[in-house]
């Protein structure tokens, strides 16, 4: 995607560091009137995954576009409506449902609740301190108080795998030639390899299906080596009972999988199966 009439904004994040986000007059205008939209249209839900599933929606038919948080030549908070990958998507329905939930509607809330969400710990401080891999981000942001991780409550073995696709890869990544990113790249990634993933395997997952709520973070892991998480989206119970993906498709767009979770899996060669967690 490409980017015209950048806006660079000098925000204060908790009123400690000032950082510098990346923004196209567009894309400010997009969260103005969806952030408006919303509140009117929002009513009070009986769960909060209702309220996650409501603004998710919001962003069907929004084009699928990888690579949207590569932009110039340091790690910047990248503010991107216009394309989504899986990510993106879920990092913007989970900040935009907490605003609705707790009654803000201001661009700096926006901001530092989606540095929080990304970034370790909450705070961006160069490209290693973004949460790449998704197991990363599934943890870190259960430390954080944001989600807890399910998959060990509904039926979920531990397993353990060596983690090294970034570095292991390190042509694919331009950030990457910078030597101090990819030393710190590779320490996330010990740091993933010596902790276990609970996940719930391809095969049992229709048996636990009934325990999966619609508002959960689905992240579907992977056989490919070196690999935790390949995607990653949204719940969401359909009238017929079964639970359905909605997510950034790389097919295209923001779109409900044709498919129950169950059997869009099937059609995923090297998927084992999947973490579910639930925002708090």
């Amino acid at each position: 995607m490409k980017y015209k009439s950048l806006l660079l904004f000098f925000i204060t994040v908790n009123s400690i560091v000032a950082q510098e986000i990346i923004c196209s007059a567009k894309d400010k205008e997009i969260f103005t009137t969806k952030i408006t939209q919303l509140k009117k249209e929002h009513l009070l839900k009986t769960t909060f995954g209702e309220t996650i599933i409501f603004v998710g929606k919001t962003f069907l038919g929004t084009p699928y576009v990888a690579k949207t948080l590569e932009i110039g030549s340091k790690e910047s908070l990248v503010v991107n409506f216009q394309g989504l990958d899986c990510t993106t998507f879920v990092e913007n329905v989970v900040v935009l449902s907490l605003m609705l939930k707790n009654g803000k509607d201001d661009f700096d809330t926006y901001t530092a609740y989606l540095e929080k969400i990304r970034y370790k710990n909450g705070k961006l401080n160069g490209y290693a301190s973004r949460l790449h891999y998704f197991s990363e981000w599934i943890t870190n942001n259960e430390e954080k108080g944001i989600l807890k991780n399910v998959t060990g409550d509904i039926g979920g073995i531990e397993i353990r795998k060596d983690i090294d696709f970034m570095s292991t890869h390190r042509e694919l990544y331009p950030f990457l030639k910078d030597d101090k990113n990819f030393e710190g790249i590779k320490q996330s990634e010990t740091n993933i390899s010596q902790s276990p993933v609970c996940f719930l395997p391809k095969d049992q997952i229709k048996e636990y299906e009934t325990s999966i709520l619609s508002g959960d973070i689905i992240a579907l892991t992977t056989s490919i080596k070196g690999l935790d998480i390949t995607h990653t989206g949204i719940a969401i119970r359909q009238k017929n009972g079964r639970i359905y993906l909605l997510h950034a498709s790389s097919k295209g767009q923001v779109e409900i999988s044709a498919l129950p979770l169950v059997d869009y899996l099937k059609k995923i060669k090297n998927n084992t199966g999947i973490i579910v967690n639930r925002v708090l």
